[in-house]
């Protein structure tokens, strides 16, 4: 067998499962080979029926003494099948639903072994009983219980490809298992004392005990983490050391002008990521820096600078935003600054006519344009830059690591690359997700920014929340309210923008302007709606997550969030920080039940606190690293086993591997193939050179 054979060859598969594997993505048999389990039962100890204790889960075995049926539900339809068992120290009630096929087999006399959660049985606190059963299995005549007992993996699995089957064709799998091509080096396994690769699968879908499953599961953890890290140190080392880049000159008149015209003085976080920037622009590597900052926090300023200091040495620059609002954003307020500095901006975006974006083609081909700020359109064929010498990608998590290279490569030159995101993350997570980029921090906020000050209400207190925003917008001020959904559904409860739009433009609002705003609009309605709320011609506005990126409304000062527990932490911060942009102070009330625990403790994380790093490891560590990576960073590799929470150790240590990795040209040209073969489109384009 070979560990690249299509699955459907496999003994006991065949082509019906083979498609069914095909939807979990498991193609081969090496994918089915790291299809790892997401828990494991410990089934290692078998528990007397006297030593059960309620509330707690638990492995036995007993004899059936009796057997009943009885049907229940609110129709009478549920099947409801109670057996007893005993094993001489004790009883156990045991029951199963819609299960009517088992009374047959469960006839005194037969022996059962079992796993499930031990509660009291119902009417009496004497007897203890097992409903949830995780494993169950009547026993033949002659075996043993203990023989039963292990440590069980438990896979994601689905109704057609159950457990039973995963473990079954785990165990066929890993009988036939050829010898697997190590991909960390000797002396590096060596060193960080890491199993064969063979034993280290063998171990984590069939461990023999916790210990060796620890040791297992931390082998290739660490072997996931070094190639990702080996690849992104590749993709950075390439980018500065396989291209020549541009060694822009020390700041002199555009950029000095620009920073005296600021109405305000560069915060020092602003300070230090400036001449982080300087330093590498004025260097003759290209650029690829990252500065993380907190929604508010004043990149745009810093984007704007470094954007001067390329113009004053003769090169163009290109930003590029993820939406059309920001993008017009952006582009108003570089126009307006700049314009008067003899420096010409441009904007590009797909709104545009045919004949409106050729212009745009032609000027910025011919250096008649010295900055474009635009979307996607920006990536488009026809764009060619005649002297390009900075890429800005603004919300890097909304663009893929190949969307931002095909930026990058509208030049003749190699440009300096400049990412900027507002959703901060850890420092140590940015080796995962940003490892092919130098980081900067900006974690302050400008003075004279006032705290939102954050509420948690129920839905019975909406009237008087509605009150309370009316008089505000009498003063003069303007509001958002943001919720879940587009429209109403007959599958949802939950209020919808236009429900509530129409609810509020009639009621309480009726006498002021209210505006709604949604992804399904045209770009030019909903453009038409932003402009008139920017100009203040609308008051209040009503919205889906589609103003969470970069809308920009200074006496926008209220936001209330519907259903505020369907959106995750890093969701609400980043529509948060449309307001408190202005020098009045802002508030935001989230509206919820929150009948769940989870749902209760990120709500109540957003109330005490307004520091989106604070809230980007809640995040992390209330989702999970699977979701909070995949909002990110599009273009990453999954994770499939490593879990950079808990196993941040285990990242700086392949961190530390993957550096002297790059060091020694006999393992490079031993680890790009492996990359490449692995990790496929991720990391094609690396050389060991």
């Amino acid at each position: 067998m070979n560990i690249t054979d299509d699955i459907k060859y496999l003994k006991g598969i065949g082509p019906k499962k083979a498609a069914l594997l095909q939807k979990l993505g498991i193609r081969t048999c090496y994918d089915l080979l790291t299809w790892f389990p997401r828990a494991y039962e410990d089934q290692s100890t078998l528990t007397s029926l006297a030593e059960l204790q309620p509330g707690t889960t638990a492995t036995t075995s007993g004899t059936v003494m009796n057997v009943q049926e009885r049907q229940g539900g609110r129709n009478g339809r549920l099947s409801i099948l109670t057996a007893m068992l005993g094993d001489g120290t004790g009883y156990l009630q045991v029951t199963w639903f819609n299960q009517k096929f088992l009374k047959k087999k469960l006839v005194p006399g037969a022996r059962i072994f079992l796993t499930g959660k031990v509660e009291y049985a119902y009417g009496g606190r004497g007897q203890y009983a097992m409903s949830q059963l995780s494993s169950f299995q009547i026993l033949k005549a002659g075996d043993s219980p203990e023989a039963q007992t292990g440590i069980l993996p438990v896979y994601s699995a689905t109704e057609q490809l159950n457990q039973n089957f995963f473990r079954k064709e785990m165990q066929i799998l890993l009988g036939n298992l050829p010898e697997l091509p190590e991909v960390v080096p000797q002396a590096i396994a060596q060193r960080y004392q890491l199993l064969p690769r063979r034993e280290a699968f063998r171990e984590l879908h069939n461990p023999p005990t916790l210990t060796a499953l620890k040791t297992a599961r931390r082998t290739l953890a660490f072997e996931e983490l070094y190639l990702i890290q080996c690849g992104l140190l590749l993709l950075k080392k390439q980018a500065r050391e396989g291209q020549h880049g541009i060694r822009h000159l020390e700041n002199s008149t555009l950029v000095k002008q620009v920073m005296a015209q600021l109405p305000f003085a560069l915060t020092d976080d602003q300070q230090q990521v400036w001449q982080d920037i300087v330093h590498d622009m004025q260097s003759p590597e290209p650029m690829r820096r990252l500065v993380q900052g907190d929604v508010g926090s004043g990149k745009t300023v810093i984007a704007l600078l470094a954007l001067v200091k390329t113009v004053e040495n003769g090169y163009q620059g290109a930003l590029m935003a993820p939406t059309e609002i920001l993008a017009a954003q952006h582009y108003e307020k570089f126009h307006t600054s700049l314009t008067p500095l003899g420096i010409r901006v441009g904007f590009l975006s797909g709104r545009l006519t045919k004949k409106q974006r050729e212009a745009i083609y032609t000027q910025l081909a011919n250096h008649e344009l010295d900055i474009v700020i635009g979307t996607h359109a920006l990536i488009q064929e026809g764009v060619q830059f005649a002297k390009l010498g900075l890429v800005i990608t603004d919300e890097q998590h909304r663009f893929g690591i190949a969307q931002r290279a095909a930026l990058e490569k509208k030049g003749a030159l190699t440009p300096d690359v400049l990412v900027m995101t507002a959703t901060p993350i850890p420092r140590t997570m940015t080796l995962t997700v940003y490892g092919d980029l130098d980081v900067s921090q900006i974690r302050h906020l400008p003075p004279g920014r006032q705290p939102i000050r954050t509420f948690l209400r129920l839905p019975d207190r909406r009237p008087l929340i509605y009150k309370y925003v009316h008089e505000q917008l009498a003063k003069g001020r303007q509001a958002y309210v943001v919720c879940p959904l587009i429209e109403g559904s007959e599958d949802s409860d939950l209020p919808s923008a236009e429900e509530v739009y129409d609810e509020l433009r009639y009621g309480i609002f009726y006498d002021m302007r209210v505006g709604l705003v949604h992804g399904r609009m045209k770009a030019a309605d909903k453009e038409a709606v932003m402009q008139d709320f920017y100009k203040g011609d609308i008051k209040l506005l009503v919205s889906t997550t589609v103003i969470e990126v970069g809308v920009n409304v200074p006496n926008a000062s209220l936001m209330v969030i519907e259903h505020a527990d369907r959106f995750g932490l890093a969701q609400l911060h980043q529509l948060r920080g449309r307001i408190g942009r202005g020098p009045w102070q802002s508030f935001c009330i989230l509206v919820s039940e929150g009948k769940s625990e989870n749902a209760r403790e990120r709500l109540g994380i957003m109330v005490n606190t307004n520091d989106g790093f604070k809230l980007a490891e809640e995040d992390l560590r209330l989702r999970g690293p699977g979701q909070f990576f995949g909002a990110m960073q599009h273009g990453l590799p999954d994770l499939k086993i490593a879990d950079v929470l808990s196993d941040m150790d285990i990242l700086l240590q392949a961190r530390e591997a993957a550096l002297a990795t790059l060091a020694k040209k006999s393992d490079l040209s031993f680890i790009v193939p492996i990359l490449q073969q692995q990790y496929h489109e991720h990391f094609e384009h690396i050389t060991d050179a």
